[in-house]
């Protein structure tokens, strides 16, 4: 992180709560008088926070309405007025992004890390091995936008291996890539550890060079905006302190914040 940036940029590794006048949390346990909590999520979160969002409601009896897509666009829309309690980035960029336009209500805490790799259809018919086939004229490849943190690393990874890739499709969110991988319409494409796992037997994946050592890393923050506050403290809590909640995490594919 720059030195420039305002503190509501700087993202810390830390659960602890943090002070807000209005709140007077004593743990995840405690069941909030809010009846709902909207979470804004990237889209690689989808099926975990699926999951983790049932937990939550088993505990607290507060309801999750779970709105996922591209990181980007998330905090666009936050920025132009959609209601929510809880963004969650799969990037760095992007929540800082959301700092400086004054959304958070707290700083962000890191919750989880993902690590891009090429993914390819069952079989890997364009018998792909490595980041520098996808720039082969036989390889129809797929790619997220590099407005979207898939689409960032993709491209710092490629730049770093001098690969130039021209795809045929630039996707708005790691899921839509993973579609394309899937239905046959792309050779290869990089997406997340996590969408290949979620993927199960309908893609290979392929290990990048390197690209563990950058992964990207996921953040969470409750927005400042939040309609219920309470239940949007109670739930970035349960995501980065509950045990059950960092099990699920790590059964979709997803590490350790770094």
């Amino acid at each position: 992180m720059s030195a420039s940036k305002g503190p509501e940029a700087r993202l810390r590794r830390r659960t602890a709560l943090l002070p807000l006048a209005a709140l007077a949390l004593t743990g995840c346990a405690q069941a909030s008088d809010e009846d709902t909590v909207t979470v804004f999520a990237a889209a690689s979160l989808n099926e975990a926070f699926e999951e983790i969002g049932s937990l939550y409601t088993q505990e607290t009896g507060t309801e999750v309405e779970l709105s996922v897509a591209g990181s980007s666009g998330l905090v666009e829309q936050l920025e132009h007025g959609a209601p929510a309690d809880v963004l969650a980035t799969a990037d760095e960029q992007s929540m800082e992004r959301a700092a400086e336009s004054g959304l958070l209500a707290a700083e962000a805490e890191l919750f989880a890390s993902n690590t891009l790799v090429i993914a390819v259809p069952a079989g890997n018919p364009a018998e792909v091995e490595a980041l520098e086939d996808l720039q082969a004229d036989a390889v129809d490849a797929v790619l997220c936008a590099e407005a979207v943190p898939c689409g960032a690393a993709s491209q710092r990874l490629a730049a770093e291996h001098g690969v130039s890739v021209t795809p045929v499709s630039e996707e708005m969110s790691v899921t839509d890539v993973l579609g394309r991988v899937r239905s046959g319409q792309a050779s290869a494409g990089l997406v997340y550890t996590t969408d290949v796992m979620q993927a199960g037997d309908e893609v290979e994946s392929i290990e990048i060079e390197g690209a563990d050592a950058k992964p990207n890393q996921y953040p969470i923050a409750l927005l400042r905006n939040a309609q219920s506050p309470e239940a949007g403290r109670e739930f970035v809590d349960f995501v980065t302190g509950s045990e059950d909640a960092q099990q699920v995490l790590h059964d979709a594919g997803f590490g350790e914040p770094r």
